[in-house]
């Protein structure tokens, strides 16, 4: 099962979605934060299997047909991901002037992990958030500064950051042109 880790929140999204439930439907009958269920479906955050289980019958279905429904284990030698493949994922918590894109997950025994484009636009607005990840950062073009905790480091074109996700982080372009990075998301177990 750890193969599907990483498709849950896709798939959680696009079952609600096509059910045309929001966030809070889901949250409310799950029994969980609205904050969780988006955190969940944008990557940031994989549920305890007992949440999972809570939000899957929230969801209306049945437990086999939620993972039916996700991408099987493939023994081919590599993996190309087309530009049109990628889906956005979408932000509920008042975020302005960020563009998330999903490029690629896998999990791989005690590491998931995940790549993300990510643009962030000048006068972009956003509460720091946290995620259940290590992360790393690689800006493709513009600038960003990156507040981290009560730091604040300004990342240039070419530049890379590597943190602890689960300390409060936000991008913030003071710039007046966009911000492109790639965003590398690394899910530990939670023994780790």
């Amino acid at each position: 099962m750890e193969d599907y880790l990483i498709g849950i929140g896709k798939r959680l999204k696009e079952i609600r979605k096509s059910d045309k439930k929001t966030i809070n439907d889901i949250a409310t009958k799950a029994g969980v934060s609205n904050g969780l269920i988006s955190r969940i479906e944008n990557g940031r955050t994989i549920p305890s299997l007992p949440v999972l289980l809570n939000i899957i019958n929230a969801l209306d279905i049945e437990i086999p047909a939620f993972f039916n429904g996700m991408p099987g284990q493939t023994n081919f030698t590599f993996l190309v991901t087309r530009a049109s493949e990628y889906s956005v994922i979408e932000k509920e918590d008042d975020a302005i002037g960020f563009s998330y894109k999903y490029i690629f997950g896998k999990q791989l025994s005690s590491i998931g992990f995940e790549a993300v484009f990510l643009e962030v636009q000048p006068g972009s607005e956003r509460n720091k958030v946290e995620t259940d990840a290590y992360e790393f950062k690689y800006i493709l073009t513009g600038e960003c500064h990156y507040i981290i905790g009560d730091e604040e480091v300004l990342l240039k074109e070419g530049d890379s950051i590597f943190f602890d996700g689960r300390i409060p982080h936000v991008p913030v372009n003071r710039a007046k042109t966009s911000s492109k990075m790639i965003v590398l998301y690394f899910f530990l177990d939670k023994g780790n």
